[in-house]
């Protein structure tokens, strides 16, 4: 399984950002799919998620964020308005395959700063 994110970026508080993560090699059905992010000095945390066929968001990011896919073209979107500070961050594409197996993108950095 491989996950290739893409999109970060430098924005002034306020602008926006769409990342993509194309998922690929996957052979048995997904459990989640989601991005994380973690800021320098800071754990990894849970930003927005797919379960199923809910979405679960972290609450700083709860009507600013907007998780989808398109599962024809194999492909995970987080688009991120009204930027902050504290948004600054490498963003992490997950998927959790039905084995419980976890695979992670490469990471993508979102800076976020005037």
């Amino acid at each position: 399984v491989q996950l290739q994110a893409s999109g970060g970026g430098s924005v002034q508080p306020g602008g926006s950002l769409t990342l993509s993560c194309l998922v690929s090699g996957v052979k048995v059905p997904i459990n989640r799919m989601g991005w994380y992010r973690q800021a320098p000095g800071k754990q990894r945390e849970l930003v927005a998620t797919f379960i199923s066929d809910t979405t679960l968001y972290e609450d700083s990011v709860k009507g600013r964020f907007t998780i989808s896919r398109d599962n024809a073209k194999n492909t995970q979107y987080l688009k991120m308005n009204s930027l902050k500070p504290e948004d600054t961050a490498v963003y992490y594409c997950n998927v959790r395959l039905i084995t419980f197996a976890d695979y992670w993108g490469q990471g993508t950095l979102v800076t976020v700063s005037s």
